[in-house]
């Protein structure tokens, strides 16, 4: 092959690799075969080869390809050519986890590149940038580029990308969907299909940024099959998602998309965005309940980033280490002396907000290892600055004191300071942030009320807690007067914890009682224990005793010491924790009483200000795999005249949902403890999630999901539980009746048979599952929410009139 033509070869190769990284390889290998190939021909093949192997996800490959064209370059004296190399080496470095070294290669090449390519190197530089968190700087450099790129798409698209990257971290949301939009069209007109897939595949990011996670899930779904074939950029994809949904408290869907993630960047090679993947991956295990993995993750993610030289996010690393160690094991002065200094890391490189909280919790560590003089010291230094901390150590100092007045004082100013910055704020996430920040302020509270033993104060800043730990933007508190008009005869018991302890607080027409109910360990390994019963049952092989026996222990613990409260009246639970997964019509002096479980008192007297208005559709799907889900839906249908029939699809179902009077879906259930989100039932295509309900304005007011574990919930804290149901719920269905294990077939249709007849003569949802349960001895469905209002159904005694009141 003749000089010219190898050189016009290879850069034909060069061409290809972003539109064919096969066609490019196969170009680039049959030049290098050449027995006389020039060193400038090799030069630009191997640059290919580097190009085709960074597509294809092989950053290792690409990186040596490219060490090879730039030691050719520099030994023939093409320093040129040697400088393009490097240019493409400085993407390839910083992917691989050195941002600090692709900015030295970086500013070895510029010297000895055109104008043009200078620009082009601005585009990798932002990469390097970026991955160090210089977001505005690398915005900057993309500025630069894009004006000289207009005759290079490949360039210009991946300058647009990068800099609607840039821009999401940076808040400037509606710039980084322009960017993104006109990279797609361009790179589409351009015929770089996988540009496009880039383009496209972090929407899921950007929505997720903007609080919009219907739009975020739904963009995910695309770019999984848009990236189909580039894993390391759909890792790419999952990890930027997964940042947005840990920023937005759901550190559970985060962590299934990490887990998905962290394998394909090993394989890739990508060992910067591999870095990050692991320091995300350690919160969310530690923010699900996995001190163990956390700790281990968080210290594989401190050696990735301390190797690439990345001091800045090194100390976040040490400080999930150090609360997974917190977790595990009882304070010592040496891990106090830890957290400290840490602190201080955090501190210098700028994570002040964390190093806040992390003060915070060292002067508790203090407190309990006998160092009352760090803890004040601790106290004293976050005293004198602003926000949340600010005002949770003020009142820690206060209770210190004595002065639990003046400690209550100061946790309502801090969740007065938590509403007005929710309330004010037009981005979703930092409302969600602002929310979220005030949970340990609310539990300090609650802890102060425990310890005053006063029932009404209990409920007041167990209500608060609820109220911070679900995200609401304001802590509404209900009180006594306005819940004893609305329960009428019912009792209304919500359930706290200390720590360890469990305690009651009953409001009842005659008193309000507080209980102190013992080991909250206890009662949850006694929940876990009855629900195993259940599902042995369920499968057949399992003893009536063995069940009876856990729900007579529970009730003895749960509500023996309410008995004399609680009578034969119907009943409200606001439970806690574990509490949220127990099927309450279980317990033996429930049978037959009428029960709603509610997340707070708060939301059950919301459910109740909802009015009947005339006869709503009624909605019935069957999805497929269940041997009697077809009679199921006829029966309803027979039972409630004008009842609509819908395919058991995702798009139908969720058209037909707004606005229903009572939708009943009888299908699989799937309950996802560690991403609540990702719950769902299973129809005709697929997987109906709870994040597709997100979308709903106007929801059905009763919904029934026939379909085993669909009323799970996941309440890592006393705010609205999560789940299939509790999507319904905090979208403003007024009641979900739903089952929290599985149950056959046949018994779901016996027991539904007798729920829907009772509800179309007009008997409340709760008091028509509270008679079906003791009629058919069918154990599993709650009635979730508000149930103690009848329903329009359109037979002749349901519900009709828009002032219905609560039976």
């Amino acid at each position: 092959m003749v000089p010219d033509e190898a050189v016009a070869a290879a850069e034909l190769a060069l061409e290809t690799s972003g539109s064919d990284p096969a066609r490019a390889g196969e170009l680039a290998r049959e030049v290098l075969r050449s027995m006389t190939v020039p060193d400038e021909a090799a030069t630009i093949a191997h640059r290919a080869l580097a190009l085709a192997a960074r597509e294809l996800g092989d950053l290792p490959l690409a990186e040596s390809h490219l060490s090879r064209a730039v030691g050719i370059a520099l030994a023939a004296g093409l320093r040129h050519r040697a400088a393009q190399a490097r240019l493409s080496l400085v993407h390839v470095n910083a992917e691989l986890g050195r941002p600090t070294q692709a900015l030295t290669v970086a500013a070895a090449a510029e010297p000895y590149l055109r104008p043009v390519e200078v620009a082009k190197l601005g585009v990798h530089r932002a990469v390097a940038l970026a991955r160090l968190g210089r977001y505005a700087e690398a915005a900057d450099q993309c500025d630069r580029a894009v004006g000289l790129l207009e005759e290079d798409p490949r360039f210009l698209a991946g300058a647009l990308l990068n800099r609607g990257l840039a821009r999401v971290f940076l808040g400037e949301f509606e710039a980084a969907e322009s960017d993104l939009a006109r990279c797609a069209e361009l790179a589409g007109r351009a015929g770089l299909d996988h540009v496009v897939a880039l383009a496209e595949g972090n929407l899921p990011f950007l929505a997720a940024r903007r609080g919009d996670l219907p739009a975020a899930f739904a963009a995910y779904r695309r770019a999984e099959d848009s990236l189909f074939g580039y894993p390391e950029r759909l890792a790419t994809t999952r990890c930027d998602l997964a940042e947005a949904l840990v920023a937005a408290h759901l550190p559970g869907e985060a962590r299934v998309l990490l887990d998905l993630a962290v394998p394909e960047l090993i394989a890739a090679g990508a060992q910067g965005a591999l870095a990050e993947a692991l320091l995300l991956l350690a919160r969310a295990e530690l923010r699900t309940g996995e001190p163990h993995r956390a700790l281990q993750t968080a210290e594989r993610a401190g050696a990735a980033l301390t190797a690439q030289e990345r001091a800045a996010l090194v100390p976040l690393t040490t400080e999930i280490a150090l609360r997974a160690r917190l977790a595990l094991g009882s304070p010592t002065r040496e891990l106090l002396t830890e957290l400290l200094a840490c602190a201080g890391d955090l501190d210098e490189t700028g994570h002040a907000e964390v190093a806040g909280e992390l003060r915070l919790t060292a002067a508790e560590v203090a407190l309990l290892v006998g160092d009352r003089s760090a803890a004040d010291g601790q106290l004293d230094r976050l005293t004198r600055g602003p926000g949340v901390v600010s005002r949770h150590a003020s009142a820690l100092k206060r209770e210190l004191a004595g002065d639990r007045r003046g400690a209550f004082a100061e946790v309502r100013a801090g969740l007065s300071a938590v509403a007005a910055r929710t309330a004010t704020a037009e981005d979703p996430r930092v409302r969600a942030h602002a929310a979220k920040a005030g949970e340990p302020l609310a539990e300090f509270g609650l802890t102060l009320a425990l310890r005053t033993g006063r029932g009404r104060t209990l409920l007041a800043w167990a209500e608060r807690w609820r109220a911070v730990a679900g995200g609401s933007e304001r802590s509404r508190v209900p009180g006594v007067a306005e819940l004893r008009a609305a329960l009428g005869d019912a009792v209304l018991v919500e359930f706290a914890r200390n720590g360890d302890e469990l305690v009651a607080v009953a409001v009842s027409p005659e008193r309000v009682s507080l209980r102190r109910l013992g080991s909250f360990s206890a009662v949850a390994e006694a929940v876990v224990r009855l629900r195993y019963g259940l599902r042995r049952a369920h499968l057949r092989d399992g003893r009536a005793a063995d069940v009876a026996g856990e729900a007579a222990l529970l009730e003895r613990l749960l509500l023996g010491p309410l008995s004399g409260v609680l009578g034969d009246r119907a009943l409200v639970v606001v439970p806690t924790g574990a509490l949220h997964t127990l099927p309450w019509p279980v317990l033996p002096s429930n049978s037959g009483r009428r029960v709603s479980v509610a997340s707070s008192a708060a939301s059950w007297l919301a459910g109740g200000r909802v009015r009947a208005a005339g006869a709503g559709r009624i909605v019935v799907a069957a999805g497929p795999g269940l041997l009697h889900a077809e009679a199921e839906a006829e029966m309803v249908a027979a039972r409630h005249p004008g009842a609509e029939r819908i395919p058991a699809l995702r798009p139908e179902v969720v058209t037909a949902l707004p606005g229903t009077g009572v939708a009943h879906l009888a299908a699989h259930g799937t309950f996802c403890s560690r991403s609540p989100l990702l719950s769902g039932i299973d129809l005709e295509d697929g997987r109906l999630m709870a994040y597709d309900l997100l979308r709903l304005r106007v929801p059905p007011r009763l919904v029934v999901l026939s379909a085993c574990d669909a009323g799970m919930a996941h309440a890592p804290a006393d705010g609205a539980p999560l789940g299939l149901a509790g999507a319904f719920l905090s979208l403003g269905t007024q009641c979900v009746v739903a089952s929290l294990v599985p149950v056959r077939d046949e018994e779901t249709l016996d027991l539904m048979t007798v729920f829907h007849e009772l509800l179309a003569a007009g008997h409340c949802p709760a008091q028509a599952l509270a008679t079906a349960n003791a009629k058919t001895g069918v154990a599993g469905f709650v009635c979730l929410g508000y149930g103690d209002q009848p329903v329009a159904t359109g037979r002749a005694g349901s519900a009709t009139q828009l002032d219905q009141e609560p039976t």
